[in-house]
């Protein structure tokens, strides 16, 4: 490993995020200061349910990525670089030959082409899944690997990997076992660990044609000079399994202590959180990853909800400009399902849940049912405040089912994405959870792999180094949004009528 030499406090750590649409790098200190950062874009093919890149593109921008990040470094500093880690998409794969060349595209975590295996998978694995507390979903990699077995793209010798795994290859220059966390959607059972054979027989798909798995954070090997000359990244330098990227913002956090929830508030709304057993629903909308550290469940799930609406809807709109006037609106909120697209997975499960807005009326009842598309003739500020509101609305859901489930959240709940950026929502998501939220510096992906990275240094030398203590140290805390009692009672009655018409809809 390169920075022998060195004491820990002066080592630098890398982390890479592979994404749909960029490559992100960071090298922190042990003390969390970012001392450069890289990025590199990534193109993707769609039609028709296909979602589709070049496996090669993810290597060569990640590649570009860390060059740029490392060019910032002085000969010293890259000497200095202690290991690192990657994070990608979660159900992303392609097929390889023996030699580990791509036979396919890489089918994104949407593609839709396996959508018709999931009832087989399911019917063939029922017993194990129910004690996993899982369901499998079309949207699963497990449907995708069936697929490209159905289509003989998965001849005799012939193996699948994830996207992080491909990554992994190119920098050690040979075959990388993949994460327990990536290998969840294609079908691993993260408490037997094991790939369960007789699902897969059923699909045509060997044991050996799927990757081996091992925990996040163990050291899998190091750097080769191939690498070297693609990236900057010295020879020798150790690299340490990776995790998805939901997973690797929640790191970037620091949320990983027991009770501890984080909450991305980007184009969907993703929470996860650490609890000391699996949560599940029962229906799939919940389900839990296993924790790299301590045998902790890291459960959660994805809305389809998201600050994705405001800019479906008002793609002109300067929605920094309306922070402070939604900020001092008094009358009563009318929340909005700012749902854009057909079909939810969390905090409930249906393929036909379509958005809807409620609109004040002067009848008998306080609001009518509208679609969302009303909005548009709604003056700018309080079509916002719906979303915003619905939004929130959604995010409480989601905790109250967690509550239902039996998870604690007891711990501290933080925040990260593009719609943290309004102090005026933050406010409102606040209060409406009726707790404080931190807001990270920054919870990138690439950041939570720095983490990961030197945790997993730390536990490959026998030191005993908690997780939680490794993140805490390099995730540093911007503020602290406090509830606002102010707007406590609109926000409650909006909270109910969004419930009572979901409740009518049938999908609660």
């Amino acid at each position: 490993m390169t920075g022998g030499d060195t004491s820990d406090a002066d080592r630098l750590w890398v982390g890479i995020d592979l994404g749909t649409q960029s490559v992100k790098t960071i090298v922190a200190t042990e003390s969390g200061t970012i001392r450069s950062t890289g990025q590199h874009p990534l193109t993707s093919t769609r039609d028709a349910g296909r979602h589709e890149q070049n496996p090669t593109e993810w290597t060569d921008a990640a590649a570009a990525a860390l060059a740029q990040a490392l060019r910032e470094l002085t000969d010293a500093e890259r000497a200095r670089i202690g290991g690192v880690s990657y994070c990608s998409t979660s159900g992303t794969v392609v097929a390889l030959d023996a030699h580990g060349t791509p036979t396919t595209p890489g089918l994104m975590y949407d593609d839709s082409r396996g959508a018709t295996f999931a009832p087989a998978l399911r019917d063939a694995g029922a017993d194990r899944w129910q004690k996993l507390g899982v369901a499998i979903q079309p949207s699963w990699a497990l449907c995708r690997i069936a697929w490209l077995a159905a289509e003989r793209l998965l001849p005799q010798g012939h193996r699948v990997a994830h996207q992080g795994d491909v990554l992994a290859a190119a920098m050690l220059g040979h075959a990388a076992p993949t994460d327990w966390t990536s290998a969840l959607k294609s079908g691993y059972d993260v408490r037997a660990r094991e790939w369960p054979a007789e699902v897969l027989a059923t699909a045509s798909i060997a044991l050996s044609q799927l990757p081996d798995v091992v925990a996040p954070g163990t050291r899998i090997g190091e750097t080769s000079a191939v690498w070297e000359r693609a990236s900057g990244l010295p020879q020798g330098t150790a690299v340490f399994a990776g995790l998805t990227d939901g997973c690797a913002a929640q790191l970037g956090a620091g949320a990983l202590a027991p009770g501890d929830w984080h909450t991305v508030v980007g184009t969907t709304l993703v929470i996860k959180g650490v609890t000391p057993q699996p949560i599940s629903d029962g229906s799939g909308a919940v389900y839990s990853h296993r924790a790299p550290h301590d045998d902790l469940w890291l459960p959660g799930g994805a809305s389809n909800v998201g600050a994705g609406a405001l800019t479906s809807l008002f793609p002109d709109a300067d929605l920094s400009a309306l922070d402070a006037p939604i900020g001092e609106r008094t009358g009563a909120i009318t929340p909005s399902y700012p749902l854009t697209c057909r079909g939810e997975r969390f905090p409930f499960l249906s393929p036909d849940a379509s958005g809807f807005t409620l609109l004040p009326t002067t009848g008998s009842d306080r609001y009518r049912l509208r679609p969302l598309d009303a909005l548009r003739s709604r003056p700018l500020d309080e079509a916002v405040e719906s979303i915003w509101t619905g939004i929130a609305c959604v995010e409480r859901l989601c905790f109250d089912v967690l509550a239902e489930q039996g998870a604690p959240l007891t711990g501290r709940f933080s925040s990260s994405g593009g719609g943290t950026r309004s102090a005026t929502w933050n406010r409102m998501r606040a209060t409406l959870l009726d707790r404080p939220i931190a807001l990270p510096e920054t919870a990138e992906g690439s950041l939570g792999m720095a983490i990961l990275a030197r945790w997993g240094a730390a536990q490959a030398s026998s030191t005993s180094l908690a997780l939680d203590h490794v993140a805490s140290s390099m995730s540093r805390i911007r503020t602290v949004v406090e509830p606002d009692a102010a707007r406590a009672t609109r926000l409650a009655d909006a909270y109910a009528a969004f419930r009572d018409a979901l409740t009518q809809k049938g999908w609660i």
